[in-house]
């Protein structure tokens, strides 16, 4: 598919220089930003507990970190999901190296205690004094709890079952994940028995918790090593296919636009402050993989024209082989933008990071493919032509 008319005569490879610099000023700024500030590493990385909590009333960051520090997590990362009374709330437990986890409780005893003393925190006066008569919280139960509750106050087996399934389903068709009054249990039509002890023994809480999340510290260590490792390997092996594929010089080329790609969204990730997660890792490896078909797909023009354009110099071969290919990684890359993006503004906050990261690869990539991959070829003119410059 062309979007040119004609064949684009852009002189790519005398901007080159300024490609070098605009480039070199955007990883340099990451550097400086390394230095002055770590990473916001997420939870895969560091270790911790990551809850999604919702709220029945609308509730504020500062109201819900004064909650948090009577129970001493009062640094711990609060971040509302969009516009509604929903957030995440973040512990991280930072590896100590030499420090054995078993010196201490157990990574799943310091979940269920940390889940504990956050809703505790979060209660009202009103709904501890519910909880200590044993009534239950609909919106803090899960199914089974709910049905075990019935059976236990007289309702059949399979009438719990069905009450307990149905009680689920309001939850779930709720954007808040809460039921937010007794009149919306009334409309399911469960039997008068049924509602009868769900209005004698049961309260709806004000809160309830959506997901829970928990790695401990030594996985998350680990997990940093394997990154780090798969990162390594990839550009190696990429190299080595290149390098057979085409010709080292290549490869070489390839693999400095691949860790130019990396190095620039990691500088973007750093700037925005994005939490760095299993996801955005594989983001960045997905960007990789993008931004390597776009580069192969220019080398492969630029070898057949290196054999078409014998009496040509470097530049003219390498600017012809991006302005034939021009149309190709527009549009490529132009739809994928498109679907990244309506990710990033519709997907929800869950994948934010993930999808914010693919927009600045997609569009560095792409850059990359165009300004970076053949600038480099440029520089070994010489081996490119087999010949002596021209």
């Amino acid at each position: 598919m062309k979007i040119f008319k004609d064949e684009p005569t852009i002189e790519f490879m005398g901007k080159r220089f300024y490609a070098f610099a605009f480039s070199g000023l955007i990883i340099l700024a990451g550097i400086i930003l390394l230095i002055t500030k770590d990473f916001n590493l997420g939870i895969d990385f560091t270790g911790g507990t990551m809850i999604e909590v919702s709220f029945k009333d609308d509730v504020s960051v500062n109201d819900l970190r004064k909650l948090l520090s009577q129970v001493g997590h009062g640094k711990s990362m609060i971040q509302r999901i969009g516009e509604e009374n929903k957030f995440f709330i973040k512990t991280e437990q930072v590896f100590e190296p030499g420090k054995e986890e078993a010196e201490s409780t157990t990574a799943a005893d310091k979940h269920e205690g940390f889940t504990g003393e956050i809703k505790d925190a979060l209660m009202s006066e009103e709904e501890r004094q519910l909880n200590a008569t044993d009534k239950l919280d609909l919106n803090d139960a899960s199914e089974k709890q709910m049905m075990d509750f019935l059976i236990s106050r007289g309702i059949d087996g399979d009438a719990a079952a069905d009450a307990a399934k149905k009680l689920i389903g309001i939850t779930s068709e709720n954007t808040s994940g809460l039921i937010t009054s007794f009149s919306e249990i009334e409309k399911i039509g469960l039997p008068a028995p049924v509602m009868s002890v769900l209005k004698e023994n049961t309260f709806l809480g004000s809160f309830t918790f959506l997901s829970t999340e928990s790695v401990g510290p030594q996985v998350g260590h680990d997990l940093r090593g394997k990154v780090t490792r798969a990162a390594i390997y990839s550009l190696l092996g990429m190299l080595i296919y290149i390098g057979f594929r085409f010709r080292l010089i290549y490869g070489l080329a390839a693999v400095i636009t691949l860790l130019h790609d990396v190095l620039i969204t990691l500088s973007f990730i750093l700037l925005f402050n994005i939490e760095v997660s299993l996801p955005v890792v594989a983001a960045i490896l997905t960007i990789v993989g993008y931004s390597l078909n776009d580069t192969i797909v220019i080398f492969d023009r630029v070898r057949d024209n290196v054999k078409l354009m014998r009496r040509e110099g470097g530049s003219l071969i390498l600017n012809r082989s991006i302005n034939q290919t021009l149309s190709r990684t527009i549009v490529t890359s132009g739809t994928t933008l498109c679907t990244v993006i309506a990710l990033f503004f519709f997907g929800g906050e869950v994948i934010h990071s993930f999808s914010a990261t693919l927009m600045i690869g997609v569009i560095f990539g792409t850059y990359s493919s165009i300004f970076q991959s053949c600038a480099w070829l440029k520089i070994w003119e010489k081996k490119l032509l087999g010949r002596k410059k021209t």
